[in-house]
């Protein structure tokens, strides 16, 4: 019946049902309410807030306005009892400062990725004390969404492994060194500290440093590769900056900073890998009475636009994290509908903004 009754509506036949004057839902409304202030079929109305291609534009427009106007949401037990689906995704949010902003700009680039479709984002926030499985398995045991998505991939990471086995969706924010293709959207730190180290030499340091992440993690081995390969190649001494990594806090980093410049064979360049800890490196320095751009050089990865507004300014190599989330939201829509994970994989490149 409903089918005919979209046939006749796009042929011209019907005319199309408008709400009926001063109908308005009592108690949570339903698809039976939104049938009843329409006059279209239930089914119908659940095709429409789908988005279903073979419905016209103004029937699906209007239904998914009056759903929104009256407060109409989903009842997910429901839905995962007939389709076995949530239309949840679910992103892991790790607790971490070193890139300002990611949060937002994950759940923004996300937000862009599903909007027009049936999917809602759920933020699971993951507690310090917590292990980074403990969110997966949670999801797991309680069918609680159809994808998730998590960042601070390890090379071998328990998440990935387990979520592999299961064949349940997933996009990770990194890479791990798995021979088995995972999907990813990652950023190559590798070839980010490449070009800093370059780009320090040519500014005329001869000593640099890099602030790494905790070597458990796959960043912290691409961007340490990235930094040897650089260092050797331009001829330059170096050292990994002891007494910090980016998951210390911007204080501690400050003086680790103005600890290591006030002793003997100190660094004149600094590669920071992160907003944050390059903010806390420049603080250091600053407070040690070194100049920057005189007496020792930056050079930083930003993603928050913050440096446009700090003085002195310092040269930075751009990461997209908002493309990176609104990537990692279609490819793992495309991975829930069955596409093999050798073809969603995406690594960005370093955007050189010097």
């Amino acid at each position: 019946m409903a089918e005919n009754e979209t046939r006749d509506r796009k042929r011209g036949r019907m005319p199309v049902p408008q709400p009926r004057p001063g109908r308005r839902p009592s108690g949570k409304p339903t698809l039976r309410t939104i049938a009843e202030m329409t006059g279209l079929a239930i089914t119908t109305i659940s095709r429409a807030l789908n988005n279903a291609p073979e419905l016209s534009d103004e029937t699906r427009i209007r239904v998914q306005k009056i759903a929104a106007e009256i407060g109409y949401v989903p009842d997910r037990t429901a839905l995962r009892l007939k389709t076995g689906r949530t239309n949840v995704i679910a992103l892991m949010l790790d607790p971490h400062d070193e890139i300002l902003g990611f949060g937002q700009s994950m759940v923004s680039g996300l937000t862009a990725a599903l909007a027009g479709t049936s999917y809602h984002l759920v933020i699971t926030p993951s507690a310090r004390s917590a292990r980074p499985i403990d969110p997966i398995l949670y999801v797991l045991r309680n069918k609680a969404a159809d994808g998730v998505i998590f960042s601070r991939i390890e090379p071998d990471d328990d998440r990935v492994k387990l979520l592999i086995e299961e064949g349940f969706p997933f996009v990770s924010h990194g890479r791990t060194a798995f021979p088995a293709p995972h999907p990813y959207v990652d950023y190559d730190n590798h070839a980010f500290a490449h070009h800093a180290v370059m780009r320090l030499k040519t500014k005329g340091c001869r000593k640099v440093t890099i602030i790494l992440p905790p070597m458990r993690f796959s960043f912290g081995h691409h961007l340490r590769d990235g930094f040897m390969q650089a260092v050797g190649a331009a001829g330059l001494d170096w050292e990994i900056m002891a007494g910090a990594t980016l998951d210390n806090t911007a204080e501690e980093i400050r003086l680790a900073v103005m600890r290591r410049v006030g002793e003997p064979a100190a660094p004149d360049g600094f590669v920071c890998t992160g907003d944050a800890a390059a903010l806390a490196v420049m603080a250091g320095l600053t407070d040690a009475g070194r100049r920057i751009g005189t007496d020792v050089q930056v050079v930083a990865k930003q993603t928050s636009g913050i440096f446009s507004l700090v003085r002195p300014q310092v040269d930075t190599i751009f990461e997209d994290t908002a493309l990176a989330g609104q990537q990692a939201g279609e490819l793992l829509l495309r991975r829930i509908q069955g596409e093999a994970p050798e073809t969603l994989q995406i690594l960005h490149q370093p955007e050189l903004w010097f």
